[in-house]
């Protein structure tokens, strides 16, 4: 019996080297890497598959292409099954569906989160209509454990066709450059459809999926790298959503101050900034792992810990196209809310938007309705949620930036805060237009207009005035405010009307 399992842990000897000259590790060699030392339980290593055609019949290894089981990571459970593309190219048949269906009903049981390691070619031709079955089960299976358990699908060779639909129906997906692939019509049916040539990699790699498309938040040069990671989400997330995630306790004070916060931020509303530097300011020993990096840059997501305990940070970047709310940042951010809200995980939303990009590709394309996904994203959100205007908030985009007026518990500003319709000399033009094309001196009268409306209706306190602001205060004070805060929040408790479920805007 121990011949046998440690024969069938090692495999073919050539059929590792073959994956190891690719660059790729090995399915076992992924799990070791994953989960902590000597932690992982496997189930059914000895499951064959019983199909008797079309070449099969001779062809029965152990695990049929798949191992699956749990460990720890971290001292916590966290189930795990892996394409092994040394067995049929870790192409997925009846018996290897089933070992998945396995482990995802004891995760879902279990109450803990589940990682998939995908590697494989997809369905297995010879069993036919019972492959394409057994993905089925997978996807309904993900379906029913989402929001009620973490799901992290890892990338890590080909992922093609029906198969991609479990990473995108996961929380989290993560890639590995050079190496990995999705898409649904390989590079060779897209040129005969539509004549376009490309390679493998650029229809769906890692590049692709983590920049232009958004599919995974994650990519990365090497497996190892990438692996590690997954251990850090991992340590931000809970079991499920029946617990809070783990805190730790702090090295960084929460009394803490920031004196760069004075200077990071610039008094003139159109002077750029990297806001990952405030965020690195107020976080725990500036430690984030930021989700999306390379996608819909002009806002921020990012998974940190204040005070020890994990928050989900929702930022605009004024780097990028000055931190207009657009269709993918707009549905980039909805996504990260829903996911923390989900998880328990607090939100935290540092404001610095001039509104909505404007433009007719963007209404065409549909900004009106993934806005909406933000907007229902925070509205739908029962976790404490607090926002800071760090800056600039104009027009609906400030609504929308979980404001005090959609169920923000609190919002704070820092003293050089603008919060209006629209920018002063925006509504200057609008307001006194009439005044201003008869005026002898227009630009003066421009000019005068402009500091009224901004003195009027734009000063730091003025939204503070009427109770949409709670405070004022100073950012070098930031990090104890939201420490403070989040803790009072810690207890809040929200009770909902009836429904099956809301209709989330698409």
């Amino acid at each position: 019996m121990a011949g046998l399992r440690r024969s069938i842990a090692e495999g073919v000897p050539r059929a590792t080297a073959a994956q190891h000259a690719k660059g790729k590790l090995t399915a076992r060699e992924r799990i070791e890497l994953l989960l902590d030392e000597d932690s992982f339980q496997e189930v059914e290593p000895f499951r064959r598959h019983r199909a008797t055609g079309f070449g099969l019949e001779d062809r029965r290894p152990h695990t049929d292409g798949v191992v699956t089981g749990w460990g720890t990571v971290d001292g916590r459970t966290v189930f795990v099954f892996a394409h092994d593309f040394r067995i049929f190219g870790g192409a997925l048949g009846e018996a290897h569906a089933e070992k998945i269906h396995k482990v995802m009903d004891l995760a879902l049981a279990a109450g803990a989160p589940i990682v998939g390691i995908n590697d494989g070619a997809g369905a297995r031709i010879q069993e036919g209509v019972t492959a394409l079955a057994g993905y089925g089960g997978i996807f309904r299976r993900a379906v029913a454990a989402s929001g009620v358990i973490p799901q992290i699908s890892v990338v890590t060779g080909p992922c093609a066709g029906g198969a991609a639909y479990a990473p995108a129906l996961s929380d989290f997906v993560f890639m590995v450059r050079d190496t990995s692939q999705m898409f649904l019509t390989g590079p060779d049916v897209v040129e005969t459809v539509t004549g376009e040539r490309v390679t493998h990699d650029e229809l769906g790699g890692a590049g692709v999926h983590s920049g232009i498309s958004g599919v995974a938040h994650f990519g990365y040069d090497d497996e190892r790298t990438c692996l590690a990671d997954v251990r850090y989400l991992l340590s931000l997330l809970p079991a499920s959503n029946l617990e809070k995630p783990p805190s730790v306790v702090p090295d960084d004070p929460v009394e803490r101050t920031s004196e760069r916060l004075l200077d990071l931020v610039p008094a003139d509303p159109a002077r750029p900034y990297d806001m990952r530097e405030v965020i690195a300011e107020v976080v725990d020993d500036g430690d984030f792992l930021e989700v999306h990096e390379n996608w819909a840059p002009n806002v921020l997501c990012a998974l940190a810990r204040i005070g020890g305990d994990v928050v989900g940070v929702v930022a605009n970047q004024p780097l990028t196209l000055a931190g207009v709310l657009d269709i993918h940042s707009s549905e980039k951010a909805a996504r990260f809310v829903s996911t923390c809200d989900s998880f328990n995980i607090p939100l935290v939303t540092l404001v610095d938007v001039p509104g909505f990009l404007p433009g007719v590709g963007q209404e065409h394309n549909g900004a009106i309705r993934h806005g909406a996904k933000l907007l229902y994203a925070y509205c739908n959100a029962t976790v404490p949620r607090i926002q800071v205007i760090v800056r600039k908030a104009y027009g609906g985009a400030y609504i929308v930036m979980d404001s005090r007026s959609i169920g923000a518990d609190l919002a704070y500003a820092f003293p050089t805060n603008e919060i209006a319709v629209m920018g002063a000399e925006g509504a200057a033009n609008v307001v006194f237009r009439r005044e201003i094309a008869e005026a002898a001196d227009p630009d003066a009268t421009r000019a005068s207009r402009i500091e009224e409306y901004r003195r009027e209706l734009m000063h730091p306190y003025h939204a503070a005035e009427r109770g949409l602001v709670d405070d004022v205060i100073d950012p070098r004070r930031t990090r104890e405010v939201l420490a403070r805060a989040l803790r009072m929040l810690a207890g809040k408790a929200v009770r909902l009307p009836h429904r099956k479920h809301g209709n989330v805007p698409t």
